[in-house]
Parts: C-alpha cells; sequence; structure tokens
C-alpha cells in the first residue's frame, strides 16, 4: 500500500501544481475582461481575438482546476447526510461515488472529447469570427482536463483504500500517516 499511497501523493502534487498555474489565468482573464471592456467602451474597438482568448482562458480555469478542485474537496456535495456520517461511511461514499460515477463520466468525456479535438487540430480549425484564433486549443481543454479530474480521482481511491484498512489517514483527521 506505501506505493501507492506514493503515487497518490504525486497525483495531489501534480494537480496542486496544475491548479496553482491556473490561478495564475484567473488574473490574466480579468485583465484581458477588463482591457476588453475598456478598448470597447472606451475606444470604440473591439477584438474578436482576445474575447475569445478571454474564452478560452476562462474555459481552462475550470477545466484544467477540476482535479486540483476535488483534490481539496471542493466540489458540490450535499451535505446534509454525509456531513452527520463518521469518517469511515465518508470514506466509502467517497470510495463508491469515485469509482462508480467519477471515473466512467470522465472517460466517457475524454472518450467522446478527444476525437473532436484531433479533427479540429487537424483540420487547423479556425473560429468563423472574423480576427477570430485557433480552435484546437480550447478542444483540448475538455479531454485534458477531464483526465486531470479522473487521475485526481484515482488519488482519492487509493487515499479512501487506505484510510478504510487503518494505513493513513484523510487529511483532515489527526495522527498516522497523512495522505
Amino acid at each position: 500500500m506505501k506505493t501507492w499511497i506514493v503515487i497518490a501523493k504525486t497525483i495531489d502534487a501534480f494537480n496542486e501544481t496544475i491548479g496553482r498555474v491556473v490561478l495564475w489565468l484567473v488574473g490574466a482573464v480579468t485583465l484581458i475582461s477588463a482591457l476588453n471592456a475598456l478598448a470597447r467602451y472606451g475606444l470604440g474597438r473591439s477584438s474578436n481575438a482576445w474575447l475569445e482568448i478571454q474564452w478560452y482562458l476562462f474555459g481552462a480555469i475550470f477545466l484544467l482546476a477540476a482535479g486540483y478542485t476535488l483534490k481539496h474537496n471542493g466540489h458540490v456535495r450535499i451535505d446534509v447526510i454525509y456531513g452527520r456520517l463518521s469518517a469511515r461511511a465518508q470514506a466509502w461514499i467517497d470510495l463508491l461515488g469515485t469509482l462508480f460515477f467519477l471515473l466512467p463520466l470522465c472517460g466517457l468525456m475524454v472518450w467522446l472529447a478527444f476525437p473532436g479535438f484531433m479533427d479540429s487540430f487537424v483540420r487547423g480549425e479556425m473560429s468563423p469570427d472574423a480576427g477570430g484564433i485557433i480552435r484546437w486549443p480550447v478542444r483540448l481543454l475538455i479531454p485534458l482536463g477531464f483526465a486531470l479530474l479522473a487521475l485526481q480521482g484515482v488519488a482519492e481511491i487509493i487515499k479512501r483504500i487506505a484510510f478504510l484498512r487503518g494505513e493513513a489517514r484523510l487529511s483532515h483527521e489527526q495522527p498516522r500517516e497523512e495522505v
């Protein structure tokens, strides 16, 4: 199990790094949005390319940070019942939910989105708008984001199994080795 815990920690570190990089995109998209608004309303000028870059970055923030958000338990959850359960019961729910819902959904999304990305890449798809930019980078974000989420799902499964076996603790608990 120790090897699996090392794998989970490596995945955690990878998604943590991605999340911290994506955090900088928030500043970039905010600046670009403000400059687009100033250019449009202050100077009477607009650029489809900059609007599309703004949209691409916005999509990147949400898609690429999904694994980071899962690592930090930040996804929406109905805590009415879950919050009242023991840590062990919560670990079982997380384990089964990730195994039977999250991973299949991520696999399906990667499987459905990747051909669209490849088609866009091979054809050199461009935005139909005047001054628009290439489309494949934003199409790549979909399978990439879901792959990162699935990868973090695997790490969460490993951590829950280690916890259930008594070999580690979850980050919100005390003693034992933290995973």
